[in-house]
């Protein structure tokens, strides 16, 4: 598993709510959904982390 990095992110209340309520919707973690939505977001744009030889 890859090594996770903690860092503070300032989001609008009204964005944070609905992200909030999609991810009970998808039965993740508010992390887990921000997480899967910045993945499918990088997927898109063809920029998604390179796999390492040891995963």
């Amino acid at each position: 598993m890859a090594k996770k990095k903690a860092f503070a992110l300032r989001i609008n209340e009204d964005m944070m709510k609905a992200i909030e309520k999609w991810a009970t919707d998808e039965f993740r973690s508010t992390n887990g959904q921000i997480e899967w939505m910045l993945m499918q977001t990088l997927k898109k744009a063809k920029r998604e982390p390179k796999k390492k030889e040891d995963e």
